[in-house]
């Protein structure tokens, strides 16, 4: 039975989708690159920031990659102004598994000053038991996000579950021996998922209740 669970973050409790990829399209466009259609953004939302864009731009330079990772940090903070919205049933949905005792953590390839603002905009600052960001720890898939919550709060593979909406997140879970949960609305399509085998896929994060005591 789970009783810590591992959320990513855009995509995920975070309609934040159509900003990131604006954002990389600005960034891009300063280094005099550009992407054939947005859906290229989406493949990599999860990632962290320096490996998308090498893997968006595979032919940028180093000093190209860092510059688009700062521009895309300044045009993000100036658009998130106003924050993006919880998705649908989210914060209800937090709101319920905190009160029955879950340990709450987000794994996300966002910055650590980036997960830190968004949450304090939301009054959120307080709200998880833990997190992991990609700027501090190894990114997905690689487990060490994983490995390094399960360790901090002392609780096994068996009795974790991961949720996300990206090959990233569930191959992440996969790596690290946990459980997971796939979301259908985020940025990779849930048809992907079944490769890893998650307990279930879900429509809004509402029907996580279904899956938590498998």
């Amino acid at each position: 039975m789970a009783k810590l669970l591992i959320f990513d973050w855009d995509g995920t409790l975070c309609d934040s989708l159509s900003k990131i990829v604006t954002c990389v399209g600005l960034a891009a466009g300063e280094q005099g690159l550009s992407l054939s259609s947005p859906d290229e953004a989406r493949e990599v939302i999860g990632l962290g920031l320096t490996e998308s864009f090498q893997t968006l731009f595979p032919q940028a330079t180093h000093q190209q990659v860092m510059l688009m990772c700062g521009s895309y940090s300044s045009h993000y903070i100036r658009l998130d102004e106003t924050p993006s919205p919880l998705y649908e049933s989210v914060m209800d949905t937090l709101i319920f598994l905190k009160n029955k005792d879950y340990i709450l953590t987000v794994a996300t390839g966002k910055s650590r000053r980036g997960l830190n603002r968004t949450l304090k905009a939301r009054g959120m600052s307080d709200f998880f038991h833990g997190s992991r960001c990609a700027d501090e720890t190894a990114g997905k898939p690689n487990p060490l996000m994983i490995d390094e919550i399960l360790a901090e709060f002392k609780v096994s593979a068996n009795d974790a579950v991961m949720v996300g909406d990206t090959e990233y997140d569930l191959g992440m879970a996969v790596n690290a021996g946990i459980s997971s949960i796939g979301v259908s609305y985020g940025a990779h399509c849930s048809s992907r998922f079944e490769q890893y085998h998650p307990l279930g896929c879900i429509d809004k994060l509402s029907e996580i209740k279904n899956y938590l005591n498998q």
